[in-house]
């Protein structure tokens, strides 16, 4: 495993993070969910990524009793705050101080750990001065309770007046967490150019477009039974807006580029968000321990630029590129 640096600080992370959301507390068991966690680790990966909202706070649980036994600073966790939890009252969501001080302590709790390593906005709040914001983050930071901040779907301009204002308090906003793939490339022109000048990180979510970019959808064909596509808990949600014909026929047309790689079509997919030089590390997700070891192979595999150069030929118009697709609700979910 190979370790990078996360945005302009000292703190360096697997560039492959464990992540759980639409698994753990869900769609799979929580001895599975242990399973994965454990062959994460026997795989290198020392960084975990969760929220208080995935699965309503039950991915939290399982990830903390999964850790519980691991030598804490050996770990860097990461979990995030925004989405509604509990009985989802008028206070639930968002990132007010109210709902960030409290969900903070929420997730150090079911986490079993006295702070995390990075504390993220799950989305921007509209709703909410971000000057109110950032200055609860930085209290949760000052109290020990999060060594760093971070984001999550941020757009540019969001970025730079956070950063700017964290830099007036005090701490650093040293990460973005966005949806990042050969498929979904939003972030490229505005996000990335912004988070280079600020020395802000990627650590990018679904590196495989939820499961499109394995190639086990095929195009003219039935969803795969038990698939993420055909899930009713979410997960056929996340994956529709790539079951198209055109976009499956030329995730097909990628799997000779892999096989000359010696790679499967999924190492391939997160062997590309990884030769991005802004990309700090690929979140993967697993619903069994053997796709976890099969992932994690895409660490340190080096693309070459004829390599790179062949995909983008291949996949042509296919990516979607608008950086208006960063977005987040204008108002607070509930």
């Amino acid at each position: 495993m190979d370790y990078r640096y996360l945005g302009n600080s000292g703190l360096k992370i697997s560039e492959i993070t464990y992540g759980n959301w639409l698994t753990h507390g869900s769609q799979v068991e929580n001895d599975t969910a242990r399973q994965c966690v454990a062959a994460a680790l026997e795989s290198g990966i020392t960084t975990f990524d969760t929220a208080d909202a995935y699965a309503n706070t039950a991915a939290e649980t399982v990830l903390g009793e999964a850790l519980a036994s691991e030598r804490r600073e050996s770990l860097e966790i990461f979990t995030k705050v925004y989405w509604p939890t509990g009985p989802k009252g008028a206070n639930d969501s968002g990132l007010s101080r109210k709902h960030i001080l409290e969900s903070i302590n929420g997730s150090l709790s079911r986490l079993g750990t006295d702070y995390v390593d990075l504390y993220q906005a799950h989305r921007y709040d509209h709703e909410t001065p971000l000057e109110e914001t950032m200055q609860a983050f930085a209290d949760v930071v000052r109290q020990g309770k999060a060594l760093y901040i971070g984001v999550s779907e941020w757009d540019a301009e969001q970025l730079r007046r956070g950063s700017a204002l964290a830099k007036d308090l005090g701490i650093s906003l040293i990460s973005n967490q966005p949806q990042y793939s050969m498929l979904w490339r939003v972030i490229e022109d505005e996000v990335v150019p912004a988070s280079r000048e600020l020395g802000i990180s990627q650590i990018v979510w679904s590196p495989v477009a939820q499961g499109i970019l394995t190639g086990k959808y095929l195009p003219g064909q039935p969803l795969p039974e038990g698939s993420r596509a055909s899930d009713e808990k979410g997960g056929a949600d996340a994956v529709k807006r790539f079951l198209r014909d055109d976009v499956l026929t030329a995730v097909q047309d990628l799997k000779p580029i892999a096989d000359e790689q010696g790679l499967t079509l999924a190492q391939l997919a997160i062997a590309w968000v990884l030769a991005n030089d802004d990309v700090a590390s690929a979140i993967i997700g697993a619903s069994r321990p053997e796709q976890v070891r099969d992932n994690v192979k895409a660490a340190g595999v080096k693309l070459d630029a004829d390599t790179l150069a062949r995909i983008d030929e291949t996949l042509g118009s296919i990516p979607e590129t608008d950086p208006r697709k960063t977005e987040s609700p204008e108002t607070r979910p509930s």
